[in-house]
């Protein structure tokens, strides 16, 4: 899905990087004691002359099989993919943020300008010197592909040069992706930048929007819907393991491949036709094809012309990030929903 070329390591500042990560918790501890000392022997002028220290740390965090203690919340971030810079943004802690890579498609309204505040470090996943420059002490990756070990971008390497890592769940290898694992995402996040508060509540609002959704076609017929991500010789396709399957259940719809027994898969086309769609969900994000690309492409298919989506030329666009575990997926419920059964939202 993706091409980044490999570049040469150079040896990193491992003192430097850890002294990032020192001066971090040291600036933690000074402002907890800081307070402290200003609100006299009662502690009633904490509030008023410092901020309050972060609470809930020491904090350890087991992220496919690492085990990491954090004494203070990071206070250097990249985040490498989108979806992992949109979470940050939507939990309020893009004064973390010092550098983002790899935009996959547009940016959710209400964060595009924090977004687009933060420095992009590359189009696609950066360099591991690239990431260095920055001098985080934390880097979150959304898709496997942000450690990957023959670009020299290994969680290694990181731990290495004194940087602590955090990978997207949905890539830890259970191969089976639901809704709950996007609110457990935020919630790590949220207890990792002692920002515990604020992911409930955005938890609690995202949850409301799908409830709000499914209530709406709740008793309307199923939709069967098809995911088209790319593909010509073969159809690749969100399969029952797939976040995007949940998220068409939610919707009203059924993805007519929910048998199969993966995350995504390739289907001939003659499934396809045999499945006969009645909608289309067009994966977008960069790399791929265009959306009008791939839409022309089924439409020029003599093989599927009697498929009732694409004879009714009933498409509707969903951008991958949409169907990623972070903030998204309950948007695209909604989304989605309107676009299936669009007479139970007028």
């Amino acid at each position: 899905m993706y091409d980044g070329t490999p570049r040469p390591v150079s040896p990193p500042s491992v003192p430097r990087r850890r002294a990032l990560r020192t001066a971090a918790a040291l600036l933690a501890l000074s402002t907890a004691l800081v307070a402290g000392c200003s609100a006299g022997g009662d502690g009633k002028g904490a509030a008023k002359s410092a901020p309050a220290p972060a609470k809930g740390f020491p904090v350890t965090i087991d992220n496919c099989g690492i085990r990491t203690t954090y004494d203070a919340p990071p206070a250097r971030v990249v985040t490498i993919h989108q979806h992992p810079a949109e979470l940050m943004l939507s939990l309020g802690l893009k004064d973390r943020m010092v550098g983002t890579a790899f935009p996959d498609s547009a940016v959710l309204p209400q964060l595009r300008k924090d977004f687009g505040a933060v420095p992009e470090l590359a189009k696609r996943e950066p360099s591991f010197e690239k990431v260095l420059d920055a001098e985080p002490d934390f880097v979150y990756g959304g898709y496997g592909s942000a450690f990957a070990e023959d670009e020299g971008r290994s969680r290694k390497a990181f731990a290495d040069a004194g940087i602590d890592t955090y990978l997207n769940r949905e890539y830890c290898g259970e191969k089976q992706v639901s809704m709950k694992d996007t609110y457990d995402e935020i919630r790590t996040i949220g207890s990792l930048f002692g920002v515990a508060g604020r992911a409930d509540r955005l938890v609690a609002d995202l949850r409301g929007r799908v409830d709000r959704a499914t209530a709406a076609v709740k008793g309307a017929p199923a939709v069967p819907v098809f995911v088209y991500d790319s593909g010509d010789k073969a159809a690749f396709t969100a399969g029952g393991k797939s976040l995007g399957t949940e998220i068409i259940r939610l919707a009203g719809g059924r993805n007519v491949f929910d048998d199969l027994d993966e995350v995504f898969g390739d289907v001939s086309w003659e499934q396809v036709v045999a499945r006969r769609p009645e909608v289309i969900a067009i994966y977008d994000y960069a790399g791929a094809g265009s959306v009008e690309q791939k839409k022309r492409f089924l439409l020029s298919q003599p093989a599927l012309a009697d498929v009732p989506a694409v004879k009714n030329k009933r498409f509707v666009v969903l951008p991958l990030t949409a169907t990623l575990v972070g903030v998204r997926p309950p948007h695209a419920v909604e989304d989605l929903a309107r676009a299936l059964h669009p007479e139970r939202f007028r």
